[in-house]
């Protein structure tokens, strides 16, 4: 009995460690140009290799996600952007950590796109996204970027 209410306790104790796994804030760049998105392909050397996503990155203590917007397209595409709505936000579970995603709709001011965490850029069409083999944290986005688009089809993103 003692071996079983070890066991017990062990699952007990993991169940409130997985529930209380910390919770990272990131920040996502729905990035508008000419009626294009822009999403990035994550490097070989980064977590999530291979796939695309809105670029963006951890939102670091005292800074707001619109900060972090600009200082992450800095660092990692050396671009500029507009930050102009908040999209969405929705929590991802990785299993060995979670995050907070916050997406922003963004318009490209300038940039020369040079790639540090990623290996490709595309410009795609709204519909085109679905063909992506995207980071699971990004794909519930599209449904928010389709949704956003079709509420404000006045504005022009640019």
């Amino acid at each position: 009995m003692v071996g079983v209410e070890r066991n017990r306790i062990f699952f007990v104790i993991l169940n409130i460690i997985k529930q209380t796994l910390m919770i990272v804030p990131v920040a996502a760049a729905i990035i508008f140009s000419e009626g294009k998105i822009l999403i990035a392909r994550r490097a070989v050397h980064k977590h999530l290799a291979g796939l695309w996503e809105f670029p963006g990155g951890k939102i670091e203590k005292d800074e707001s996600p619109e900060m972090c917007i600009t200082r992450e397209l800095d660092e990692e595409l050396k671009i500029r952007v507009t930050v102009k709505d908040f999209l969405t936000e929705h929590e991802h579970d990785f299993g060995t950590f979670k995050i907070l995603l916050k997406a922003y709709i963004c318009s490209f001011i300038a940039g020369d796109f040079t790639l540090t965490d990623h290996d490709a850029i595309k410009w795609a069409d709204l519909d085109q996204l679905a063909d992506f083999n995207l980071a699971p944290a990004d794909i519930p986005l599209v449904n928010a970027i389709s949704n956003y688009v079709h509420i404000h089809p006045h504005l022009s993103i640019s």
